[in-house]
This record gives C-alpha cells, sequence and structure tokens, in this order.
C-alpha cells in the first residue's frame, strides 16, 4: 500500500538567505540533511528591495560566511572598501554555488507546528511536510513599518516606504520629507540631495559613528579591540543593545562619517525633530532634534573615547586627531511643518520593519511577539532561530557573525538529533 504520510525531513530551514544557507551548510559538513524553503529566489531581499546606489556599511572583511570569507575564499581583492548590490549578490550567489544546498524557491511556508511526540509538521505551498528540527531563517524584515497618521496625509503628498526605495527619479519634482535617520534614512538623504532634491530630515534617535579614526576604519580598531567579541550575556546593558537602531555611517565613495549637522550646513538639508503626526498637509514634530542630535555625537564620541582608550592601553603608535567640535545647534524648534507650503511633495519612509512570525505555532515568543531564545535555540526542542541581531554577539544578523552563530546552531541540531535518536 503506497504511504501518503508527509516526507520527512531531518532539519527543514525556512528562509533562503544567507543564514539559512549557512547553517544547511554547517549541517551538511555535519552530514545531517536538510531542505531550504525560500518563498523567492535565493537572496531576493538583497537582489530586490535595495536601492541603486546601495552599499556596504561595514567594510568588505567583515564578510565571513562559513567557508567563504571574503579575501580568503572568495579571492575578494578590496577587503577595506564596501560592496555595491550587485557585487554583494555575486558573492552570495558564488556561496550558494559552492555549498549546493537543497534549496527549493519559490516556496512559502505557511505553517509550523509541533508534532505530538516531537518533530514539527510544516505546510508549504508545494505540499506537507515533517521535519525533526526547525531553523528560523526569516530575518526580521517582513513588514515595512508605516505609522498609522500616514493615512491621513493628503492624497496629493506622495509617500513611498524604502523597502520599494530604487532611486529619486520614482518622486515627483519638489521636496521630499525623509523620515528616519536610521542606516537607511541618512544614505537616502544623501541620494536625494545629490540628484539636488530639498530634502527635510525627520531625526530620530539613532546613533553614529566615526568612519576613519586615528588612522583606521573605525570598525577595524574595534574588531581589534575584542569590541565585536562581546556577547549579549556580557554586555553591561543588554536591553540597550537589543533595542537600539544601528549606527549611521555610509560605506559610500570609499566610506564616510555621517554629521547631520554638517549636512544641514554645507549641503542645505533641513533637520527636523521626530515625527509625531500627520493631517492633510501639515505634520507636526517632537521638539527633540537638539536632543538627539547630542545624544547622537555623544555615541560617536563614545566610540572615539574607547578607540583611545585601546590605542593607550596596548601603546599603539597612532596619528592624533582634534576632539569633535558641533559645526551648528538649532537655535529654536520648529514643530509644524505645512508641506505645501516647504514645496514638499513626497514623504519617504525609513524607520524600519516588523517581523512576522504568525505562522509558527509553538510557545517561544515574549509578549511583544519576539522570540526567546539562547544563541538561537528555543525551550521547544527543535525549534531554533538564525540571522537576528544579538543572537550572541553584534556581529550576529550581519555578514560578521554568521560563520560562528551557524557553526554553534548546527552542533545544537546534531546534539537534539542524536538524543531524538537515542530514545526513540
Amino acid at each position: 500500500m503506497k504511504d501518503l504520510s508527509p516526507p520527512h525531513v531531518p532539519v527543514a530551514i525556512i528562509g533562503g538567505g544567507q543564514a539559512g544557507l549557512s547553517v544547511a551548510w554547517q549541517l551538511k559538513k555535519a552530514g545531517i540533511a536538510a531542505i531550504v524553503f525560500e518563498r523567492h529566489a535565493r537572496f531576493h531581499s538583497w537582489r530586490e528591495n535595495r536601492w541603486d546606489s546601495f552599499c556596504l556599511v561595514t567594510p568588505n572583511w567583515q564578510c565571513r560566511l562559513p567557508d567563504f570569507h571574503y579575501a580568503r575564499d572568495y579571492g575578494g581583492t578590496d577587503p577595506d572598501g564596501f560592496m555595491l548590490k550587485d557585487e554583494i549578490t555575486d558573492y552570495l550567489d558564488a556561496f550558494a554555488e559552492k555549498t549546493a544546498p537543497d534549496l527549493r524557491e519559490g516556496v512559502e511556508v505557511t505553517r509550523v507546528a509541533p508534532r505530538d511526540g516531537g518533530g514539527f509538521d510544516v505546510e508549504t505551498s508545494i505540499g506537507d511536510w515533517r521535519a525533526g528540527q526547525v531553523v528560523i531563517a526569516t530575518g526580521g524584515y517582513d513588514t515595512p513599518i508605516e505609522p498609522d497618521y500616514a493615512k491621513r496625509l493628503d492624497p496629493s503628498v506622495f509617500q513611498m516606504h524604502s523597502v520599494d526605495y530604487r532611486n529619486p527619479g520614482q518622486f515627483p519634482e519638489g521636496g521630499v520629507l525623509i523620515v528616519g535617520t536610521g542606516q537607511s534614512g541618512v544614505q537616502l538623504m544623501e541620494d536625494f540631495t545629490r540628484a539636488g532634491r530639498k530634502v527635510h530630515l525627520a531625526v530620530g534617535p539613532a546613533p553614529r559613528s566615526p568612519r576613519k579614526y586615528r588612522g583606521r576604519d573605525a570598525t577595524d580598531w574595534l574588531m581589534e579591540a575584542g569590541h565585536y567579541a562581546i556577547t549579549i550575556a556580557e554586555h553591561p546593558d543588554p536591553v540597550k543593545a537589543m533595542t537600539q537602531t544601528n549606527h549611521y555611517m555610509s560605506g559610500r565613495d570609499g566610506g564616510k562619517e555621517i554629521d547631520l549637522r554638517r549636512w544641514h550646513v554645507e549641503e542645505g538639508v533641513e533637520l527636523h525633530g521626530s515625527l509625531a503626526d500627520m493631517e492633510g498637509t501639515k505634520v507636526r514634530f517632537l521638539p527633540d532634534l537638539a536632543k538627539n542630535l547630542d545624544d547622537a555625537d555623544r555615541s560617536y564620541c563614545g566610540i572615539r573615547d574607547t578607540i583611545d582608550a585601546h590605542i593607550a592601553r596596548e601603546g599603539i603608535d597612532a596619528p592624533v586627531e582634534p576632539p569633535f567640535e558641533k559645526l551648528w545647534e538649532p537655535d529654536e524648534e520648529a514643530t509644524e511643518l505645512d508641506l505645501a507650503e516647504a514645496g514638499v511633495t513626497s514623504v519617504l519612509w525609513a524607520i524600519g520593519f516588523r517581523p512576522d512570525y504568525s505562522w509558527i505555532e509553538a510557545d517561544v515568543f515574549d509578549a511583544r511577539g519576539k522570540p526567546v531564545f539562547d544563541r538561537g535555540v528555543t525551550a521547544h526542542e527543535g525549534l531554533h532561530f538564525i540571522g537576528l541581531g544579538w543572537l550572541n554577539t553584534w556581529g550576529s544578523g550581519r555578514f560578521l557573525g554568521i560563520e560562528e552563530d551557524s557553526a554553534h546552531l548546527a552542533a545544537r541540531i546534531a546534539a537534539q538529533l542524536a538524543d531524538a535518536k537515542a530514545r526513540a
């Protein structure tokens, strides 16, 4: 009689980005079969959800996929440079070709549910599966964030989220209000400024970082000082680490730091506080511009202090730079702007994304809907996460930490599979 039960796989990996394929490779080396389900094509987000001028913010040497480091294994020739979008996908494609995962593209996973007795039901657009272990590698960029009050903006004002942004040519003539000053927001600010467009920027609480400092890229110094090896368990303020927006800087033109005060003075970017509300053509800002700029500078100077301390501690001969000085300060903060009167015809949202885990039926989430885990391993045996920020260190969720994270997770999966087999 023909067996009509769903096919079984030791490990199902949901998500075919660099995190999912890294785990698949580590499992493959351990002799453990895994299937990777990817709802789009591999590396879709890198290929389709980035703007035309996109480049890495961290140097190429930090691209350390497992057994496929940028220079050592891939043969990259510019370790201190910053790969452009097409160069990033070339690197990722080469990794996929080398590791040859069992990747099912164009397959959406609609449900993952624990089974009585162990394992999981995995429902997909190509049928049902059973898996001994499941790895969630979908990242945290499922749903673009736009506030409810965006719906109250006059329809004459064009709106777009950064996920759909490619270049300023998509926007009608006139000024643009960019909301958000994380890594995306400040880079989009530069895109529009280079195109000769008037930019208004709603400045949020994101911190900023030096780029080059005392003769080297700041990330080089921090790596050497062991800063990136600090785990979330060792971090002095883990809540801040896990909730703070990434420090903003740029890899464009060989790398640069972003001082918003300088962009206001030299490029004419109009700076406002955090966006609070909008109605018709009028928008309202919080009176926090000065505070947000000061907080960003405090972060910037703190990183410089960390590097200074490392240089002094190790007795390194490095050039000395003058102390930071504010180029400009807001004297009075306007909290309202009429977009029509200011000639602003568009709003570009760059305030991030939310993950969507509604398809996972397991009690592994906190009250805010965030997964709870220890280095990616949840309390529910067999269910794991990879590719999220601070899974273990700052490099988790980035190219820098994926090799270590995926190796650790693969080892834990192997141990759990062995335990399950022994109990059977």
